[in-house]
């Protein structure tokens, strides 16, 4: 028997399968983006990283997004926000992902915050 070889599927056949559930992402491919929407996620890119240079030395570690569907906080540290930026990008999706493990929420800020903050710094900058 080699050695990469797997344990039977215990529910083979079964069409009460739970797997049946989880669509396969291929199955899942639609329209291309429009080039609106691309050029709004490169911008939303191109902010993030401004956002993260400007935020981040002051302690704050991400984005926090509150969630239509669930109703609940969504914590995203600069790095997730920005591979699932560059996903929805290059797939035209995002996947799940793992949400931050126990995060503080003083150190997420919205969206909104950072774009405010960003402009109060280029203000600030400005008028010098």
């Amino acid at each position: 028997m080699p050695h990469d070889s797997l344990p039977p599927d215990p529910f083979a056949g079964d069409p009460d399968d739970p797997a049946r559930a989880i669509a396969d992402p291929e199955d899942e491919i639609g329209p291309p983006m429009a080039e609106e929407e691309r050029a709004e996620l490169l911008t939303d890119l191109t902010d993030l990283a401004v956002y993260q240079a400007l935020l981040e030395p002051r302690g704050i570690k991400g984005v926090v997004v509150d969630c239509a569907e669930c109703q609940e906080p969504h914590y995203h540290d600069w790095a997730l926000l920005r591979a699932s930026l560059e996903q929805l990008l290059n797939d035209g999706r995002m996947r799940p992902h793992e949400p931050a493990f126990d995060p503080d929420p003083g150190a997420y800020v919205s969206w909104e915050y950072c774009r405010g903050f960003a402009d109060g710094v280029t203000a600030t900058e400005s008028a010098r």
